[in-house]
């Protein structure tokens, strides 16, 4: 039921995109443009993580996935996906309180072959980033896709984000902060002590004298080698914090912590009065203690999926932009919410199975007594229609001589048994609302009739052939031929009787039965 949803939603959504895109065509009707786009961002809300977007809060906030079809066609794979991710980042940074208006830069490489990197113009907050309005650069700056605005990035800000993607292939990300507990921290000689756990989180941390900007190739090259092959913590010396990563959710991983780290070394030493007076711990010896469990790529969660560092928060976070109506369309990896139990239904059980069983019917379950009678009694209605319990086999009989060599079609009783059945009431294939006495003189009757030879099975697998004696036994009588004979018999005299004009039926024809009705229960 779920996936037929999606699938109607997801052809809905397309047939909204070409409304937009011929909306946009036209031109000259903006807030018929600015209503489909209203409905198609309520419908492409993620939900696929168990929790819909907020009715509350739909349209408060500018949605982060604001890209339709047309596009993003001309996008690299996965482009999208990372455009809407990378917008997230800067929403959380804003939501943080980390922005600092646009003081902080957040970028992206998207693609490694050509080195383009996604960032958000100069000029809008935080939280305007959008999937449409981020810029695309080249790794020396220039402009390969201006998005949705005519702002301009700012190169001083980019370029030690160029200087580190250049050095560090495997880094995908990077997030400059200089909020005041960074920026207190990076101007202490001590650097990030190693007083708490959010420290021993970052690793290894690099350091480097930074001047504010990077105006020629030799500052590059002392910023990348200040940051060697494996650091992923920078310290910008009276300027903030660098955190880097392999994916999105690794940079924050990384800068959550560090900010973290410095929250706790600032408030420590403003309480201790010097660094003298805390107590360091041994990185080495809580390295494999704290990084190692951190950045374990095994962490599965008792699940098939393995979690990398930070992708469980992050997924989280992505979890609380949807609900306050931000529409990520980030694509969850797991859904939290446990799939609802079915109810058990009869039509899920075949009619001739019974030794079928509910759990709640086996030993040693909890008896819950309305419940105990509810499935009795639908255990009851159940047997009603089952089948008969005995096997018949459809026979040809030839008519022999007296029969004029013509063939009857009968059905004999088989030996073998049909499907057993647990019968709950003797009277259960009876209809209702019969007179039980009624329904014990046919039952006589009938057993007191010649019994029907059965037919017998074939076990040497020739074909069966009967007997002269079977061919020329004599049919059971049929238990309706006196009704035939009394419906014959009276049919003329009442041809007659309406003939005459006369209605009713004759006095002496009259017959007072009492009927007793008995009801099942």
């Amino acid at each position: 039921e779920s996936s037929s949803l999606l699938l109607l939603l997801q052809a809905f959504k397309e047939e909204l995109e070409s409304l937009i895109q011929e909306q946009q065509r036209k031109g000259n009707n903006p807030t018929g443009l600015l209503a489909l786009r209203q409905i198609a961002d309520t419908l492409v809300a993620s939900s696929v993580a168990g929790f819909s977007a907020s009715p509350l809060s739909l349209g408060m906030v500018t949605p982060i996935n604001d890209m339709y079809g047309a596009e993003y066609a001309t996008m690299v794979k996965g482009e999208k996906v990372t455009r809407c991710k990378l917008a997230s980042l800067y929403r959380l940074v804003d939501l943080f309180g980390w922005a600092h208006f646009g003081n902080a830069y957040v970028t992206c490489r998207v693609s490694k072959e050509q080195d383009h990197i996604l960032i958000l113009p100069r000029g809008l907050s935080f939280a305007e980033a959008s999937a449409s309005n981020l810029v695309k650069l080249n790794i020396i700056g220039e402009v390969i896709e201006q998005g949705s605005t005519n702002l301009r990035t700012d190169p001083t800000g980019f370029s030690p984000h160029a200087a580190i993607y250049s050095i560090r292939p495997d880094i995908r990300c990077v997030i400059h902060v200089h909020t005041p507990v960074t920026a207190a921290v990076s101007s202490m000689k001590c650097g990030i002590l190693p007083i708490s756990q959010e420290a021993m989180i970052l690793g290894d941390v690099a350091y480097y004298n930074y001047q504010g900007s990077l105006d020629d190739q030799e500052e590059c090259r002392e910023l990348q080698k200040a940051l060697g092959p494996t650091a992923k913590v920078l310290v910008l010396r009276n300027h903030g914090m660098v955190a880097l990563g392999e994916t999105i959710e690794e940079a924050f991983h990384f800068v959550y912590n560090v900010q973290y780290a410095c929250e706790i070394q600032v408030n420590a030493v403003s309480c201790a009065g010097s660094v003298d007076n805390l107590v360091m711990l041994d990185p080495e010896k809580y390295k494999s203690l704290v990084y190692d469990v951190a950045m374990d790529s095994s962490f599965a969660m008792c699940s098939q999926y393995k979690w990398k560092a930070g992708e469980l928060e992050f997924e989280s976070l992505m979890r609380m932009l949807d609900n306050l109506g931000y529409r990520t369309g980030h694509t969850y990896r797991q859904p939290i919410v446990r799939e609802k139990p079915r109810h058990k239904s009869d039509v899920e059980i075949p009619a001739t199975v019974t030794a079928f069983m509910f759990a709640e019917d086996m030993d040693g379950a909890p008896t819950r007594l309305p419940l105990k009678f509810l499935q009795q009694r639908q255990q009851r209605e159940k047997t009603r229609w089952l089948n008969s319990p005995n096997s018949y086999t459809k026979v040809n009989v030839d008519g022999g001589e007296d029969r004029y060599n013509s063939r009857t079609t009968t059905w004999m009783k088989a030996e073998e048994t049909g499907t057993p059945i647990r019968i709950e009431d003797p009277n259960q294939f009876v209809p209702l609302n019969t007179d039980p006495i009624e329904v014990l003189q046919k039952r006589n009757k009938v057993r007191s009739l010649q019994p029907i030879k059965a037919h017998k099975t074939i076990t040497d697998g020739a074909p069966y052939v009967p007997t002269e004696e079977e061919q020329m036994a004599p049919l059971p009588p049929n238990p309706f031929s006196e009704l035939l004979e009394k419906d014959t018999e009276e049919r003329p005299k009442n041809v007659e009787r309406r003939q005459l004009g006369l209605s009713g039926t004759p006095a002496h024809t009259h017959t007072h039965t009492h009927t007793h009705t008995h009801t099942q229960t």
